[in-house]
């Protein structure tokens, strides 16, 4: 196999995976309650400095840091809804400002406090790397793909064999009908911010080694996030996966054959086009825009 074409393969099955474990926060939260949460970038970010405090400050190992975290940022996506969203729960615009509005605070508070060097970094799970395909790949990466097929198979199964994940759709599916037996729909959806929240917490600890913990990764995230979901369909799982493979791909071509620079404009095109010509995504099921945000 040519060179280029088994590493725009592997690579490209990397940053599909990258996008994959990005999106899948965004996207559970929504689908789960209804909710878009635009403060997803922000408790990305959020994450990438709560572990490296942890370990800079408390001295904590890093697998340590990372659990911490992600239940610390878990319990900040419950308290988001609690105090942001629940005042305004129905009202989707205003859903969307607030969530919005506090990932924008996060993002800056950061930026206020100085923390725009290049010293805050998050250690590799495991050094070195092997051959794929005759490329070579650090492990690092390899995990990112393992973690997402992991996450993205263990949400499927939660929200289709739990009771708790029956429940959560099916307050998504029918509220008024959810009510009716006894689910109540501010519990379930503080319980999806929280995981999706959790999951933003998790891609963090898992992408951020590969790079810096800069102030720009949280708009980059939220951006990523909604490119996937808006391609595949923020009701299927499957149009998430697929929605990460073409977005992957067309950036890991773009890079290769145009620009590194050019990955933005690959994710804006991508939400323009799909919007305008499917607005429901690749595999979704809405026909209004305005059920998409």
């Amino acid at each position: 196999m040519g060179g280029l074409l088994a590493s725009t393969l592997v690579y490209g099955l990397v940053s599909s995976a990258t996008l994959l474990l990005t999106a899948l926060g965004f996207s559970l939260t929504f689908g789960l309650s209804g909710v878009a949460n635009f403060a997803h970038g922000g408790l990305y970010l959020l994450s990438g400095f709560t572990a490296w405090l942890l370990m800079t400050h408390l001295h904590l190992p890093f697998l340590a840091a990372a659990a911490a975290t992600v239940v610390l940022v878990g319990l900040v996506g419950a308290l988001v809804y609690r105090v942001v969203v629940m005042p305004v729960r129905g009202i989707h615009l205003a859903e969307v400002i607030s969530t919005f509005a506090v990932g924008v605070a996060i993002i800056e508070l950061f930026r206020w406090l100085g923390f725009t060097t290049y010293d805050y970094v998050l250690p590799v799970l495991v050094e070195d790397g092997i051959d794929v395909l005759g490329v070579t790949v650090d492990w690092q990466r390899l995990i990112i793909v393992a973690v997402a097929l992991v996450l993205t198979l263990a949400l499927w199964a939660f929200t289709h064999w739990t009771k708790i994940g029956l429940a959560l759709r099916g307050m998504s599916q029918d509220e008024y009908t959810a009510l009716s037996v006894g689910i109540e729909s501010d519990w379930a959806a503080m319980l999806s911010l929280a995981l999706g929240a959790g999951l933003s917490a998790v891609a963090a600890m898992v992408l951020f080694p590969l790079g810096i913990i800069s102030i720009n990764s949280g708009y980059d995230a939220l951006l990523v996030a909604l490119a996937v979901t808006v391609l595949g369909g923020l009701e299927s799982t499957a149009g998430m996966i697929i929605g990460s493979l073409v977005l992957g791909f067309a950036v890991t071509l773009t890079g290769n054959y145009v620009g590194p620079r050019w990955g933005e404009v690959v994710y804006l095109g991508a939400i323009v086009v799909v919007l305008a010509v499917r607005p429901s995504g690749l595999l979704g099921k809405s026909k209004e825009l305005e059920e998409r945000v």
